[in-house]
Formats: structure tokens, sequence, C-alpha cells
């Protein structure tokens, strides 16, 4: 029989079946198993008595959970070391006779070694260490001589990580702990998925003494049940579970928009590599084996929600933007009628249009520049801009597209952005309600409306500040209507008055010559009749 220096027991070369040569191989191979065993159990009971005899009896709980995982490695130990039983161990059984308890006793004694160091309890800290060592030490031994590489003989690549994998995280964990730097912790929220009550318990203890908010729950079906209800940076989560397994979850997280983007590390007692392949190939951004160092998780998990502040950074600037773009585009329609704005985005000019048949209505404020010699910047500019904002809901009311306001003068169209069967009507309805409105208005305001139908130009003028408008006779006419009206009146011409004579009410004031337009019989709308 020959060691190989690493812990690894191997059977002579000539092994029969003889019972003598296996009792005898298992033997030695029970002794080499028990010797890190004994060294736990021994260094917990006597951990246990100094905890009782000093006081602290913060350590006792969890020297107690170190202890029944010992007492449950023992029968563990026995039935692997049996001659007549003796067999490989398949991947089920790596994970809940082995890993488990394994996993309990040095995450336990990990926490305890930082928590004695930060009481001062040196030497406490000093045996707690013997235990993790211990308990590292038998780890390798399990894995070196029964973890069978043949799991899964369909799966490229499932061979058992090597036992130098855990040799090299075998050291100190508090030694190094504060010497990771990884993000902020912040107020960040993690979720803890594992169907063994004492993972959970270990790893959310641990975390929350790094700083995190952490939540725990014990299958797939309850963790989804919290990830939908609240809101969480990280997903640490097991493979291996009841009701839902950890697979299910992440297909399940990759399913839903909401959920997709929530990182998830898994730690999972089975170190095959064709499941580390599905995880990731499912989502997850990290995969670590059971025990697990927690340096190296303290790492990964800040690395993590770095990634995640960083993604969340760019979907918050992205977002962003895109507020920006729709803010802008508001203000363009506010300035542009929509097909105009539409189309200065999409050609970054406006072809200049001719319309044969254009309502314009002018409406303007009778002595506002007396008003407004009476009273404070302030309240003029309140009351007009309460005044204007009411002329736009009526122009929305009647179909009419406002072009701007030029002082307190306010100047629509009707039939420009959208045909219409009778503009010069709908700018007579507008009008009319105009006078009414101005008069319920605070500063109870007289108007007076000029309406006039004819063609025009509409075009963009400007590069810095866009400005739509329109030209043309029909425009100075209205103009001149406008300037003929008496106040609380809508004016309108011959020609008009035509066309909206059997829809409304009205009489002839005259004829009166215009500037510009020669003379011009003129008619003062009173009401829309039908």
């Amino acid at each position: 029989m020959s060691n190989d220096g690493q812990g690894s027991v191997s059977p002579p070369r000539d092994a029969d079946d003889n019972r003598g040569v296996k009792n005898k191989f298992t033997g030695n191979l029970k002794h080499e198993l028990r010797t890190p065993l004994n060294h736990i159990i021994g260094y917990c009971e006597m951990l246990m008595e100094q905890a009782q005899d000093d006081g602290l009896d913060i350590f006792i709980a969890d020297l107690d959970r170190i202890h029944s995982a010992g007492e449950q490695l023992l029968g563990i130990i026995d039935d692997l070391c049996d001659p007549v039983a003796h067999r490989k161990m398949d991947e089920a059984s790596m994970h809940h006779d082995v890993r488990t308890p394994l996993n309990q006793v040095i995450g336990y004694a990990e926490m305890l070694q930082e928590q004695a160091k930060d009481m001062g309890q040196d030497s406490f800290a000093s045996d707690l260490q013997k235990v993790h060592t211990a308990a590292r030490r038998l780890l390798d031994l399990i894995v070196q001589n029964f973890a069978s590489i043949e799991l899964n003989s369909e799966a490229v690549g499932s061979e058992l990580i090597p036992p130098k994998h855990h040799q090299a995280f075998a050291r100190d964990p508090a030694a190094t702990q504060n010497k990771v730097v990884g993000t902020a912790v912040g107020t960040a929220s993690l979720l803890v998925v594992d169907d063994n009550d004492l993972n959970r318990d270990m790893l959310t203890r641990r975390l929350e003494r790094l700083g995190y908010d952490v939540s725990s729950a014990e299958n797939g079906i309850e963790a989804l049940k919290l990830l939908r209800a609240g809101s969480f940076d990280l997903l640490l989560l097991d493979i291996i579970m009841p009701v839902m397994d950890g697979f299910e979850v992440l297909e399940q997280l990759k399913a839903e928009p909401r959920l997709r983007d929530i990182p998830v590390i898994v730690l999972s007692a089975s170190d095959q590599l064709d499941h580390v392949v599905k995880c990731i190939q499912k989502g997850a951004q990290d995969y670590l084996s059971k025990p697990f160092n927690p340096v190296l998780l303290q790492a990964r998990i800040g690395s993590c929600l770095e990634r995640k502040r960083l993604r969340d950074q760019e979907t918050l600037y992205l977002r962003q933007i895109e507020e920006e773009k729709l803010r802008s585009d508001e203000l363009l329609h506010v300035i542009l009628p929509r097909d105009i704005a539409a189309e200065l985005k999409t050609t970054h000019a406006v072809k200049p249009r001719r319309f044969e048949r254009v309502g314009i209505l002018f409406c303007d404020i009778v002595e506002f520049t007396a008003y407004s010699a009476r009273r404070g910047p302030e309240e003029i500019l309140s009351h007009l801009q309460t005044l204007v904002e009411a002329f736009e809901r009526l122009c929305l009311k009647h179909d009419l597209e406002k072009i701007k306001t030029i002082g307190d003068s306010f100047m629509a169209t009707a039939g420009l952005a959208t045909p219409l069967d009778n503009p010069a009507l709908n700018c007579v309805r507008c009008g009319l309600d105009m006078v009414a409105t101005a008069r319920e208005m605070p500063a109870s305001w007289q108007v007076r409306v000029g309406v006039h139908v004819g063609p025009v130009i509409a075009g963009v003028v400007g590069h810095r500040k866009y400005q739509y408008d329109v030209w043309g006779d029909a425009v100075n006419t209205a103009s001149r209507m406008e300037q003929a009206a008496a106040a609380g009146s809508v004016c309108v011409n011959k020609d008009t008055w035509n066309l909206i004579a059997d829809r409304c009410s009205g009489r002839s004031l005259g004829r009166f010559v215009l500037k510009g337009k020669g003379e011009q019989e003129l008619f003062v709308v009173d009401a829309v009749t039908n």
C-alpha cells in the first residue's frame, strides 16, 4: 500500500478479492479520514467548554452546529469505509451526505473566527482556524478517494475540480477578509436561496455582517415570489433543491423582463463542469462550489454589484436621454404643428407650402397698453398667461392651430394642418368663445376678433429659434378685420360673411376704407345659430 503524500490512500497494485487485504485498505483509509474529523470534533468540544467558562455564550449555538455536523460526518465515513458496502459516491451522495455538513463546519468556523478576532479572543480564533483547516483537509480526502470521475459519461469535462482547488483556499479567512476591494455595500439587497436551513442561516449572517440587507428563500418558487414582490440587487442561488431547482429559477428569470437583469451567483455543492456551463448558459454571472472561500465570495459579490451599478447607471442615462428627447419633441410640437414637426425631425427642413382655403383669426385685448401701465409685471404676465392658455384650449375645441402670440395679440388658423368643410365658421365659433371667455377672466378684459378666409403660404423660418408662420393677403385682411372690430365683437368682411351667413346671426356695419384694402363692407357676427 502506498500514500501519494496528498492524502489519497491507494490499494495494493495486485489487490484481489481477499477480504483481509480489503479490510486493511479500508482500515487505513478510515484512519486517514477520521484524523481530521477527530480534530474538528475535539477542538469544537474544547471551544464549547471554554465559551461556557469564559461567558462567551454568543459562540455556543454555532459551535453546537459545527459539532452536530461533525457527528453526522462520523456516520458518513463509517459508511464510506464499510468493506461490504464500499462504493464510489455519485453526485447526489456527494451533495447531500458530504458537502452539506462540511459546508456548515467550514462556514460557521470562518464566521466564528472573524467574530472572535473582532472581540480580541485570539486564542479562540486560533483554535477555530484549526477546525477550519481540518474540515478542508477532510474534504480533500473524500474527494480524492470517493468522488467518481464518471458521474456523467454523456457530459464533457464532468470531472470534479482537483483537490488543489480546495487547498488553494485553505487559509485564514479573516486574515484577508478586509483586503478585498469591492463596490460600496450601501443598501444593496441580496436574496439567498438554499433548501438547507443551516446553509441559509450561515450565508445570511455572513452577508449581514458585511453590511448587506439580506432576505432568504428555501426553494425556487418562494424565491420567485420574493423577487416579483420586491427589489433585489443580487441573487445567491443553490442548484439542487426540491420543489423548483436552481436551473428552473434561472430559466424563469430569463423569461421575465423585470427580473432578467438581476445578477445571479450560483453557490452549489455540485462542482461538475457541465453544471457550471449550464448555469452560465442560463444567465448566471458566476458559479462557486461549496464550501466556498469567503474572501473569494465577497470579491465576486462586489464585482457583480459593481457591474449591476454600472448597468443601472447606463439604463438611467439612456432613460434620461429618452426623456430629454421626449421633452424636446413636446417642445417642438408646442412650437410647430405635429406634421410639420415630424417633417423637420425626419428631413431637418420644412418645405414651404401653399394652402388655398385657410381661415385666419386675430384676437387682440382692448386697451391693453393702458392696463399694463397701472400694474406690476407679475400680475400682468399671470393674467395674460391665464388668458392665452384658455385661448389655446378653445383652439383645440374648434380645430384651430395656434400660430403665435405677438404682445397681447393672438393668431390662429383653421384648415391649415387639417382640412375643414368651413374654416371661416370654425374661426367665428372660436372667436365668439374667446370674447365670452375673456370677460370671465380675473382681469375682465374685452377683446376684439377679426376673421378672414383665403390662400396663404406656410413654412418655417429661423434656425436657432424655429417659427412656423403664414403669409399672404388673407393674413393682412384678417388683421384689418380685427383692427376694425368693436370691443367684445367678431368682425368679418362681405366675402367671409357670405360663407357663414346661413349659419350665423349678425349685421352689416356699413362700408369702411381699410388701409391697403380700399373700401369694404364689414359685418359683426353676433352668434352661431345653427
